[in-house]
């Protein structure tokens, strides 16, 4: 859909398994429960592999084979891993794939599906990408881990395009967005700038407050933002349900906070059994598969509200950047 605005030369075809353009869904109930007036939930786990990452994959896999690559290898804590084997076997490259050993089994019986060689590494996300490096590296494969090419980027900033696009070339008050290595933070805030260049937003048009939000047992983003720090470094002992916020460190952390700080945004840190919490308060009042990750979004906006940070007469977007069916165990 927007492909003039993505890294792809003329006559190449994408590698596509039909990405984006996710329904931005208008949840009255929440909103009557919370005593907000214009609440959207931005619905990404209807993607394919059920998560935001096949926006940035189906680009990077695009651009990966066309400039050549024949194995392509990704770290991560599920869905990127998921996504990256997908796409792969479309475009008949080979994965190889980094997960922590207890990434929850969904996430490997998936790459398994799509063919992926899987590699399970004692430790963290961080820990995987080490080993994918080390591997990697001597052997010529084609690193598409966050941030380590720009493509993936280029895919997750649709969001925006897509978010301005529905809200017919308007802007929300405020995006609450689940942050790991902060790709769709980043990718999001290069679109608006695009957005404006192209004279599709205006330039009095204020741009939407980003809140970054993050796991209680692991907040390096919300600790460097609320101390006012240009870098995030790393958390130690991180722990979390939710395998997407279990990033100790992100290599765009500065990015992130320079775009948190840009939008006169902020960030925010939610405990596990509250993300679990609203994953359910998702799908009984609105019908909707959120992941602990979208859960911690509607925690972030609730508090935001008590605080009297969010107004009631906001407009407010919620990021649901996978679904609920790689963490049923949780709702055991």
């Amino acid at each position: 859909r927007y492909r003039e605005v993505l890294p792809i030369a003329s006559g190449v075809l994408p590698v596509t398994l039909g990405e984006g353009f996710t329904p931005l869904i208008r949840a009255h109930r929440l909103e009557k429960k919370l005593g907000i007036r214009t609440l959207y939930v931005k619905d990404e786990s209807l993607n394919p592999t059920n998560s935001f990452k096949a926006r940035g994959l189906s680009v990077a896999v695009t651009r990966a084979r066309d400039l050549g690559a024949v194995t392509l290898s990704v770290p991560s804590a599920g869905n990127a891993a998921n996504a990256l084997a997908a796409y792969a076997a479309q475009a008949g490259l080979t994965a190889e794939v980094f997960m922590p050993r207890d990434v929850k089994k969904p996430f490997i019986k998936e790459c398994e599906l799509y063919g992926a060689n899987i590699t399970l590494v004692d430790g963290l996300i961080t820990d995987a990408g080490r080993v994918a490096a080390e591997r990697g590296r001597p052997a010529g494969w084609y690193d598409v881990s966050t941030l380590r090419e720009p493509y993936r980027i280029e895919g997750k900033k649709t969001m925006a395009y897509e978010l301005a696009e529905q809200l017919n070339w308007t802007l929300p008050d405020w995006i609450v967005y689940p942050t790991g290595g902060g790709t769709g933070i980043i990718g999001m805030w290069k679109a608006f700038d695009e957005l404006e260049q192209l004279g599709w937003i205006t330039s009095n048009q204020r741009r939407p407050r980003l809140v970054s939000v993050q796991a209680a047992g692991c907040a390096p983003i919300v600790r460097a933002f609320e101390s006012g720090e240009d870098r995030a470094g790393t958390w130690a002992n991180p722990h979390t349900v939710a395998d997407g916020l279990r990033v100790p460190a992100a290599i765009g952390d500065f990015l992130i906070l320079q775009a948190l700080r840009d939008s006169r945004g902020l960030a925010i840190a939610i405990p596990d059994d509250q993300m679990v919490a609203a994953m359910r308060e998702f799908g009984q009042l609105e019908g909707i598969s959120a992941s602990p990750e979208g859960g911690a979004t509607l925690c972030a906006l609730r508090t935001l509200l008590t605080q009297d940070i969010i107004s009631p007469t906001d407009v407010v977007v919620l990021f649901n950047t996978g679904g609920a069916l790689k963490y049923l165990e949780l709702i055991d």
